[in-house]
């Protein structure tokens, strides 16, 4: 067994190989603090037939035994994988993806477990620097390594993967990997930091990945394996020309159609005609007729834009699509927008909930809870064709996030806003930048709901075609720029700052003066999106829906939880069935009452107040008595709250009995002269009872004898 050691920044780091998981290509263990994840790295011996892309599979588990849990549910086990399990196999898969040699079709597959999790020290970097020294020390062709970091901002000081619970007073969450040399990987999101502070974050995550790297290759040295060779299949030469020669003039004449739709039918209609005139001297390789047919295209797109500044839809770098933005348009909806960018549409759409609607997760930080969610669809006629439509695919769940991020950091808190909130993003159209259409038409439905939120948000994805030594920025790239480009980021925020971004590269890595370069020209795209939004609607609506529920909120005692839930929940159902309404308390004493109508809610707020109402001196109440003694009688003055009713205090005159008096389940009318410090409450009746004159009570007595 090898293990390096380092500390950087005052953490400390180890990577070990040569223990476990000996049968993979490649194995280690990567260690922060006490959160331990297993990476294992495999190769088939043989390239996939009949693919046209690089088949590589990322998986992250996480065991539940790595916090000391046993699984929820019947079957006790781990089941398909959680969206947070989805999200970070994500994380891992992007840095690393870019550095695999063209060409290759052996299917590669990585699989990072957590086993051990100490409730501070986050899993997901570990699994991205686990994966590419279990890529670097195999015998599969990679070109790393790839070092990751988390950086946090506390104040104005940067921190190294700070713990769960820096995080939560952290201005700034992001991830951040790379090579030695540059950038190739950034996710996160912020407090509406500036352009300049992410930068300045970049360059200091990088200073350690620079060490991080350093771990790895000092590993790679001791037990690295010669990479083995891989075949790429390539037609002949003859061939290649032969299809340049019948398919550039085509090429160029539907590089100039700007519609999506049209272009694409073009290129079809091309591919078939180059295809049948070469089938019958080439039969046995007019399979790759397409991928030639395409990396013809990539060159003249990409010719087209640094020699001529044109972009394929006519535009210049710095032009952004057409807008057009419409709100409430759902007649039925809490909130809804419509937002359009070229050929790139979302529909959000919002629905106000109450706490009882939160989404309960569980994962190995514990179990918790959350009240704004953003759901991203990416249906098949979006981009006109067909396929199954089954659950979310992890493109779908990641898009989602991203859009969720961005929006998080506008939505009020629940005291001032005690909703759950949750927004669906339909995909209508797509060309390109669809989760940062989400993003717009989510801020959007916020605002249409009447959302108390702090600003809007909009977002924008740049792109960047580089060779050699130019390089030409992209702002809101279109799909075709997406797939022949270099670049793809995606920086959302408010006109104050950035709230999320992801970056995602197709070369090896990027200078800190593109990523600042892209990160100013975004700012300027987005204050553009931002007015155009601004001039349908600037600020959240006065009111909510009509169709949306009215929660009202009130504090009380958490020792008078119980009386207002009862045995079994008996009280609280019985409240909700009287009134109409769904009431939710929290271990804190928050109370929610959501109802459709105003008359429902204080019929309900009403009941609660009278059971969570405390005994108060000098106040008067009508109590019914419930037990008599021979010293006075108890007397039930609120709901399961008994005062005494000394016999000396029901009368100013003496008398012999209480039951003379009082009965057991009668009404009675006193005051609350004193509660001692136990809690015990002493009641008055005669202090309610005007004290007759002595004269008057005298000359009585005499009449009536």
């Amino acid at each position: 067994m090898e293990v390096v050691e380092r500390e950087i920044m005052g953490k400390l780091f180890s990577i070990e190989t040569g223990k476990v998981a000996r049968q993979a290509n490649g194995s280690v263990v990567v260690r922060l603090g006490g959160t331990v994840v297993l990476v294992a790295a495999c190769a088939s011996k043989e390239p996939k037939e009949g693919i046209d892309f690089f088949p590589l599979t990322v998986e992250y588990r996480e065991r539940q035994y790595a916090a000391g849990q046993i699984p929820g549910g019947f079957f006790k086990r781990e089941g398909r994988p959680t969206e947070r399990e989805i999200l970070c196999a994500r994380l891992i898969d992007r840095p690393l993806r870019p550095l695999f040699p063209d060409g290759m079709r052996n299917e590669i597959q990585i699989t990072s477990t957590v086993i051990s999790f100490d409730q501070e020290n986050d899993s997901d970097i570990l699994g991205i620097i686990g994966a590419s020294t279990a890529l670097c020390i195999s015998d599969i062709p990679f070109d790393g390594p790839v070092g990751a970091v988390r950086v946090g901002l506390v104040g104005d000081e940067f921190i190294l993967n700070p713990t769960f619970l820096e995080r939560e007073e952290s201005l700034l969450d992001i991830v951040v990997a790379g090579t030695k040399e540059n950038v190739v990987m950034v996710e996160g999101s912020a407090s509406e930091i500036p352009e300049e502070k992410l930068t300045e974050a970049l360059r200091f995550a990088h200073s350690a990945i620079v060490e991080i790297i350093g771990m790895e290759s000092e590993l790679v040295d001791k037990v690295g394996r010669e990479k083995f060779a891989f075949e790429v299949s390539a037609p002949p030469e003859e061939m290649i020309t032969r299809v340049e020669k019948l398919a550039t003039p085509g090429v160029i004449k539907l590089l100039s159609i700007p519609g999506k739709k049209l272009r694409e039918e073009a290129l079809s209609k091309l591919v078939d005609s180059v295809r049948d005139a070469v089938s019958d001297d080439f039969p046995d390789d007019v399979g790759f007729v397409p991928g030639i047919i395409h990396d013809i295209e990539r060159q003249k797109l990409r010719r087209m834009i640094l020699e001529d500044g044109r972009r394929i839809d006519g535009r210049a770098p710095t032009d952004i699509r057409p807008i057009t933005v419409e709100v409430g348009i759902i007649p039925r909806a809490h909130g809804s927008a419509l937002f359009t960018r070229g050929e790139t549409q979302s529909l959000g759409v919002l629905t106000l909930g109450t706490k009882l609607d939160e989404q309960r997760i569980e994962n190995l930080e514990g179990e918790s809870s959350k009240r704004f969610m953003l759901h991203y669809n990416f249906p098949p006629f979006s981009v006109g064709e067909t396929r199954p439509i089954r659950g979310p695919s992890r493109r779908e769940i990641g898009h989602g996030h991203l859009a969720e991020m961005a929006l998080s950091a506008v939505i009020p808190n629940e005291e001032t806003f005690p909703y759950t909130i949750r927004i669906v993003s339909d995909i209508l159209e797509s060309n390109g930048s669809s989760s940062m259409a989400t993003v717009c038409s989510g801020s959007l439905a916020l605002m249409d709901a009447g959302v108390s939120v702090k600003a809007a948000v909009a977002g924008i994805s740049m792109g960047l075609v580089k060779e050699d030594n130019r390089e030409v920025i992209l702002t809101d790239i279109i799909g075709a720029e997406d797939h022949n480009g270099d670049m793809d980021f995606k920086v959302a925020g408010t006109a104050n700052g950035v709230t999320a971004f992801q970056m995602d590269v197709k070369v090896k890595g990027l200078s800190f003066e593109t990523i600042s370069a892209a990160l100013k020209r975004a700012r300027d795209g987005r204050m553009f999106i931002l007015e155009k939004m601004n001039q349908v609607i600037s600020r959240p609506r006065e009111s909510l829906s009509v169709y949306a529920p009215r929660i009202t909120t009130l504090r009380v005692n958490p020792d008078k939880i119980g009386e207002i839930i009862g045995t079994g929940g008996k009280v609280i159902r019985a409240i909700q069935e009287r009134t109409g309404t769904t009431i939710s308390i929290d271990d804190t004493g928050l109370v929610q009452i959501a109802a459709y109508d105003e008359t429902s809610s204080l019929a309900a707020l009403k009941e609660i107040e009278s059971i969570v109402e405390e005994a108060e001196v000098g106040k008067v109440y009508e109590g019914t008595v419930k037990r008599i003694t021979p010293y006075g009688a108890f007397v039930e003055i609120l709901p399961n709250t008994d005062g005494l009713l000394h016999i000396s205090e029901i009368e100013h005159r003496r008398i012999n009995r209480v039951e003379d008096v009082l009965k057991v389940g009668g009404k009675v009318t006193v005051k609350v002269i004193g509660i001692d410090d136990s809690g015990r409450i002493k009641l008055s009746r005669k202090a309610l009872i005007k004290r007759e004159n002595s004269g008057a009570r005298r000359y009585e007595r005499k009449r009536n004898d």
